[in-house]
Order: structure tokens, then sequence, then C-alpha cells
């Protein structure tokens, strides 16, 4: 049975595996064991009967901004509704919050049309968006598609 939590301390290297393994790829940015424990908090993971198989965060960028990041689901569970299932319970998370706006980068562009979101373009974004581009392999050459969707 899938499962789905807030990360813990001990999740961390289970999930920072998983998010390499797509930035091996070119299909996410990477993550350090650094960052990532250091927004530990900000994280869910889905599990089947223990195991690490999903993962993504949500970021507060700003009072009517929150971002969606290192969406990552185990290659064997793809296709099974785990990744939609993250996305709802991050967009829950941002209205908990009372954010007004999610947004991710992505190449997934279809998956993300098909939770909701829309595309929109990149320079359309508040510029503290880009703060941490600057350490971006691929900055300035972003390649990755904005996708907004208001929280309702």
């Amino acid at each position: 049975m899938i499962t789905y939590r807030k990360a813990k301390l001990a999740d961390a290297e289970d999930i920072l595996n998983l998010i390499n393994v797509y930035a091996e790829k070119g299909l996410m940015l990477p993550r350090t064991r650094n960052t990532l424990y250091e927004g530990i908090r900000e994280f869910i993971v889905a599990q089947d009967d223990g195991v690490t198989i999903g993962t993504g965060s949500l970021h507060v960028l700003w009072g009517d901004l929150c971002e969606i990041r290192a969406l990552a689901v185990r290659e064997d569970f793809l296709g099974k509704g785990i990744g939609g299932t993250l996305v709802e319970l991050l967009y829950e998370e941002a209205k908990d919050l009372g954010c007004p706006k999610v947004f991710a980068l992505t190449y997934q562009v279809d998956f993300f049309k098909h939770m909701g979101f829309r595309l929109v373009d990149k320079e359309n974004l508040p510029h503290k968006v880009w703060k941490e581009c600057i350490n971006c392999v691929k900055f300035p050459n972003c390649d990755e598609n904005a996708m907004v969707m208001p929280v309702l």
C-alpha cells in the first residue's frame, strides 16, 4: 500500500538518490546533501511498504508565491498516479499556508497541464524566483518551462 507523509531526516538519503537518478539524465536539477538537509521540512515522500518511491517539495518564495520542486517518482512506479498525488498534496499545503499561486519549472509540460497548470513566460515570474538559478549548471540558458496554477 502506498502512503504519503512529511519527510523526516532519516528520508534524506533516499530522497537525494531519487532526485539524482533524474538529475544524472538531465531531467532535473541535482541537489546536494547540504541543501536537502536544510530544506527537509519542505519535502513529502511517497512510500510503498516503507520504501521511498516518490518525493516532492513546496518552497515558499514570497507571500503570494510557492514553488513545487524536486518532484520525482521511481521509474518502476511511473504511471500509477503517485506524481499526481504528490502534486495534489503539495497544492493542499500551499492552500493551507494561504499561498494564492503555485508554480513549477519543469520539462514535464503535459503532466503539469493535466494537473491544471498553465504555461507562462518565465520572464513574468518575479525576480526572486531566479536567485537560486545563478548556481545552476544551465544558467543563464534555462530550458525549463514555467507553469503556474492559482490556489483556490
